[in-house]
């Protein structure tokens, strides 16, 4: 119960910042432009440099087949998320434009936006280190299955956008000073560091903003949005962990608890971005943004205590 309950009062210190994302947009404070510059910043600067600052650290093969054990985990979470998802989510005529939409929400995790920092207090470099796995198949599949998935068209898939992302190439480089044991001088290391440690509160700034561009009361009257919601942040994460389980082989309790963590989060805030870039429903895809990362308050803490009884 102990990591559940730390997890629970650190979702709520998130949901604070969340509140002030809210009120900084109502107020005018941050516009809807000035959230994308925001956006940009977590996501090409302070999410890189924090995964980057997770591999400096002393080389040791346990961390490697952590790392290791964390890919084979998060491609079979994400082949067991889109087999179900496609099976429970049928596509029917006159829903064209939100059934890509809705079994995106399901699929894709706002894993760099609230994984990262929830994994980065509740288990250090260590968490931060086997979550960039996590984020690496991410980001891979985000730009192929995702990208189709919701534009459905081929045409659309990039593998330069994948290539150059840069949480993927702060990992390459992360993952090559680590083996090489190489290490950057301690003034750069203690200012990149300290920059690292702001991706909580300017990521649920973010959400928070996105979240107040949204009617949230009529979001909350749509049936079909608790459905993502339960499979999302409850079904599924818990589906995975029991298969998990079966496996049979020992695989390190930190690297299960932070592929659960990356699982159960809330939809990717990615989403909204390609329903819009697409022309697809891009209200509904905000709209599931925000419930499900309400709700990620109290499901996040279960499924993480659920997983504690597992073990």
């Amino acid at each position: 119960m102990g990591l559940a309950l730390i997890l629970f009062k650190q979702v709520l210190i998130m949901l604070i910042f969340l509140c002030v994302g809210v009120i900084c947009f109502k107020t005018k404070l941050i516009t809807k432009e000035g959230n994308k510059s925001i956006s940009n910043l977590v996501l090409y600067i302070i999410n890189p440099v924090l995964i980057f600052i997770s591999y400096q650290q002393d080389f040791s093969v346990k961390l490697l087949k952590g790392l290791g054990a964390t890919l084979v985990l998060t491609i079979l979470g994400f082949v067991i998320f889109i087999l179900i998802s496609n099976l429970i989510i049928r596509n029917k005529e006159g829903r064209e434009v939100s059934i890509g939409v809705e079994r995106f929400s399901v699929v894709y995790s706002n894993c760099g936006f609230m994984g990262i920092p929830i994994a980065s207090v509740l288990f250090g470099a260590e968490g931060v280190f086997y979550i960039t796995a996590f984020n690496t198949i991410f980001n891979i599949m985000v730009w192929s299955h995702g990208v189709l998935m919701i534009s459905g068209n081929k045409k659309e898939m990039s593998l330069k956008k994948v290539l150059l992302n840069p949480t993927i190439i702060a990992t390459a480089l992360g993952l090559v000073c680590f083996i090489l044991k190489i290490r950057i001088p301690e003034i750069p290391h203690s200012a990149l560091t300290t920059l690292s440690g702001t991706i909580a509160p300017m990521a649920m700034l973010v959400a928070g903003v996105t979240i107040a561009q949204t009617n949230l009361f009529k979001a909350l009257q749509n049936f079909r949005i608790y459905i993502i919601c339960a499979l999302k942040l409850l079904v599924l994460p818990i589906l995975c962990l029991l298969i998990f389980k079966l496996i049979p082989f020992n695989i390190d309790e930190t690297v299960l608890l932070v592929t659960t963590l990356a699982l159960c989060c809330p939809t990717a805030t990615m989403g909204t971005m390609f329903a819009i870039r697409f022309d697809k429903n891009a209200v509904y895809a905000a709209e599931i943004f925000a419930v499900t990362t309400i709700i990620s308050i109290v499901t996040m803490p279960l499924v993480i205590y659920i997983q504690q009884i597992l073990a």
